[in-house]
């Protein structure tokens, strides 16, 4: 068995250039995650899995803490009505515990929506698929790895 994170695992196959950051301890906040990995906090990306019906998801990639647009999400869908996966529906359709989903790596297709606050960072760290451990990638790389994924618009204005 490998001491890589499954991400950081599927990156090397591709080729992808990251580094593994592995948290001293438990990781409690999106700050936290930041300074410990020297990054402002619009630099981590959260992967966030949404239920659609029965048997259907999507992922939503967010920078920061912006926070997802439900509205928004449910136009783009078609749909009346929406919800955030529970813990046990996302380990099951990702592979990965909540604190650790990325958008690599998934066992099955889903649509995948990454907000434009992503585009922002040069320089990106997404979830590895281990507990208190972050992959540090460049954007354009994870863009290159998500080329299927659909871009936009899907947080909510500032407050």
């Amino acid at each position: 068995m490998s001491d890589l994170p499954p991400v950081s695992i599927t990156l090397t196959k591709l080729g992808i250039p990251h580094r593994v950051f592995v948290h001293v301890g438990e990781v409690t906040s999106l700050e936290q995650a930041a300074a410990e990995r020297g990054q402002e906090v619009g630099q981590v990306v959260r992967s966030i899995v949404f239920r659609l019906a029965e048997g259907r998801f999507a992922m939503a990639l967010v920078a920061g803490a912006a926070q997802i647009s439900w509205s928004t999400l449910r136009a783009h869908f078609g749909q009346s009505r929406l919800t955030m996966a529970d813990p046990a529906e996302v380990l099951a359709v990702t592979g990965y515990r909540i604190g650790s989903v990325a958008p690599i790596g998934l066992p099955g297709a889903m649509p995948i929506l990454v907000d434009e606050s992503v585009l922002v960072p040069e320089e990106l760290s997404i979830g590895s698929g281990r507990p208190a451990t972050g992959v540090i990638l460049k954007r354009d790389d994870l863009l290159k790895i998500l080329a299927g994924a659909t871009i936009g618009k899907f947080t909510s204005p500032e407050k």
